[in-house]
């Protein structure tokens, strides 16, 4: 079931920018203006928010991956937390340049994280003890999120599109698709799908990425409901030779 709007009402979702920071081409998504602040249509929201809850749940039917980004202070612990609650990858620190065009050499970081994790370290000095575990800290910050995704993600979902432009741009050259919370100061042609909404507060945030987790969680479940159908047909499909001859009949 999608959020209400009086829901979205009692969390803030309405509250954009000043009205002097706005973006003009988030005009068809704001309602009003009010003491100088921007009001979003929620009416709207709610209708983006239903359409990108049936392709989030249609994705996860079919087995894709999402990636959530989102590296505004305030959200980084959300965003974290939203991500592993549907066994999704999450950069919520730092977008390092070429995260995802230049995936060969992140790919080679994560797998020294993962080294790293996993090293018995009575072998080395106390200096090179240091030096390790300093370089696992930095890769876990930056890279953490990612430790377990071993190909680039189907689908990356972007929240603070100011912020992450680096991301939205990265999506765009590989073709990937690419959802957005978008506040009345982003701009709507950077993002494939999007939810117009405010960006900035965590309560905001929560209401819409809750949605976001039910809707992945729903379609996973499809998926795995669907891969056990087939391995059990194709198990029942196998030819029980043990008591057969060669050319298929039971023996006497």
């Amino acid at each position: 079931m999608i959020t209400k709007i009086d829901e979205m009402v009692k969390t803030g979702v309405h509250f954009g920018h000043q009205a002097k920071k706005w973006n003009p081409k988030m005009a068809p998504y704001i309602y009003a203006e009010k003491n100088g602040i921007h009001i979003i249509d929620l009416v709207q929201t709610y209708f983006f928010l239903k359409k990108v809850s049936d392709f989030l749940t249609i994705e996860a039917a079919q087995g894709k991956t999402f990636l959530f980004v989102g590296t505004k202070k305030q959200a980084s612990r959300l965003i974290a937390k939203v991500a592993l609650n549907c066994d999704s990858f999450y950069v919520n620190q730092r977008w390092l340049g070429g995260m995802l065009t230049n995936w060969r050499t992140i790919k080679t970081s994560i797998e020294k994280l993962n080294t790293l994790q996993n090293l018995e370290f009575s072998n080395y000095s106390k200096k090179e003890i240091a030096n390790l575990k300093k370089e696992k800290e930095r890769l876990q910050k930056y890279l953490g999120g990612l430790k377990n995704m071993t190909s680039i993600p189907d689908v990356v979902i972007i929240i603070g599109q100011p912020e992450e432009l680096n991301a939205v741009h990265e999506c765009q050259k590989l073709g990937l698709r690419s959802i957005t919370i978008l506040d009345t100061d982003c701009d709507p042609t950077l993002a494939d799908l999007f939810v117009p909404a405010n960006d900035d507060s965590v309560a905001s945030l929560q209401i819409i990425l809750n949605q976001f987790v039910i809707a992945i969680k729903t379609g996973q479940k499809l998926y795995q409901e669907t891969e056990k159908k087939r391995s059990s047909k194709n198990k029942n499909k196998e030819i029980p030779f043990k008591n057969t001859t060669f050319d298929g009949r039971l023996k006497k």
